[in-house]
């Protein structure tokens, strides 16, 4: 397969996870990324342990991070009013800073080539895919990965419907000192919002919070809005006392609009694909095995076992509606229901009667371990 080539636009957890299968397999593989390694991202930096057996198939040494191992949850409304569980399968905290760049090392050591530059343009020719860079450079391929991300202008270039749309929310991210359990990713609602909380490598706090854009505009900047507006929250006041560590990053218009799994012929990974409700914790786990999907699809049609592209392309959308489409509805319907004060009081009332019901909500965001 040496004379097959892959492009993947974006160098994400899903772009490079998927560099890294198929240039193990000895494939040719091009990632264009426009931002340097390291850096950190907007992201709940919580993995489902879902994943651990397909990474250790790659040979990605994530206990080289120093990972937290967490195996509890919390949630918390508006008031502080709190219950707590245990996760079904576990995880663990790494930031993206540490995890990116770890798998950036580990996609160069493999063979594949990283390109810093920004795809404007992807489009199927007769004999495969010619991609664009904002440079005017043309690429040949005969497979391209979408991994670049929430959204981006090669979004509007494909003209997605999601794109038309806008959307309410924004996301704020940092990482903060202070004290929190190294075994709890938490969940705290705020009015307006909710907030994802939990270690990372190094002791540090990761703080992920998503917010309704109305509500917030009405303040001056981030630090008023969490003062005035997301510290109601006890919980989440005892955090922000703290010193943030980096100062806070933003992401606005952020989509959970259905999207289609392949557009233009190009398979979407991770976040392109579909972006599930930071609230369940799992987007990292699920950008992963999205990569795992469309890497065995891929090389089983490059050695033709998948004997058309109309095929693959069939096939992929199957496996991925399959196993995250029920994950992204109850995502969606969680976020509906904890928007609302009343709701988000009444299911808590739920769960502290009927304990039993946080794991099964749980399990219907989570997917099983990953079979290799």
């Amino acid at each position: 397969m040496d004379n097959r080539k892959v492009i993947i636009i974006g160098g994400g957890l899903a772009g490079l996870t998927a560099a890294i299968h198929l240039s193990k397999a000895g494939v040719s593989v091009k990632v264009f990324e426009k931002n340097t390694f390291p850096k950190h991202k907007v992201c709940g930096e919580y993995i489902s342990n879902e994943v651990t057996p397909y990474l250790n198939f790659l040979d990605i040494d994530i206990e080289s991070l120093h990972p937290v191992q967490i195996t509890k949850t919390s949630i918390s409304t508006v008031s502080g009013k709190q219950i707590d569980g245990k996760l079904p399968l576990g995880g663990f905290g790494v930031s993206r800073y540490a995890f990116d760049q770890l798998l950036y090392e580990k996609a160069l050591a493999s063979g594949c080539e990283i390109i810093r530059e920004t795809v404007i343009d992807s489009t199927l020719m007769q004999k495969g895919f010619l991609v664009t860079t904002s440079d005017n450079v043309k690429y040949e391929a005969d497979i391209v990965l979408g991994a670049f991300g929430k959204r981006a202008n090669i979004d509007q270039k494909l003209q997605r419907n999601f794109i038309q749309k806008k959307s309410p929310w924004l996301a704020v991210k940092a990482h903060y000192t202070g004290t929190f359990p190294d075994d709890v990713v938490a969940l705290h609602n705020f009015r307006g919002g909710y907030c994802g909380v939990s270690k990372v490598e190094n002791g540090a706090i990761n703080v992920c919070y998503l917010a309704d854009f109305e509500s917030f505009k009405k303040y001056k900047d981030i630090e008023e809005y969490q003062e005035k507006v997301v510290s109601e929250n006890p919980k989440l006041k005892a955090i922000f006392q703290n010193a943030p560590l980096f100062k806070p990053l933003t992401i606005s218009q952020i989509s959970f609009e259905n999207k289609l799994p392949v557009e233009n012929h190009i398979l979407m990974i991770g976040d392109t694909a579909g972006l599930i409700h930071p609230l369940c914790g799992n987007g990292m786990a699920m950008a992963i095995h999205s990569a795992k999907i469309a890497s065995e699809l891929v090389l089983e049609y490059l050695i033709g076992v998948i004997h058309s592209r109309k095929l693959l392309e069939k096939k992929y959308a199957i496996a991925w509606n399959t196993r995250f489409r029920r994950r992204m509805q109850t995502g969606r319907l969680l976020a509906t229901l904890l928007r609302k004060e009343k709701t988000a009081a009444f299911l808590m009332k739920l769960l502290t009667v009927f304990p039993s019901m946080l794991p099964i909500i749980i399990k219907r965001t989570h997917g099983k371990p990953i079979t290799i």
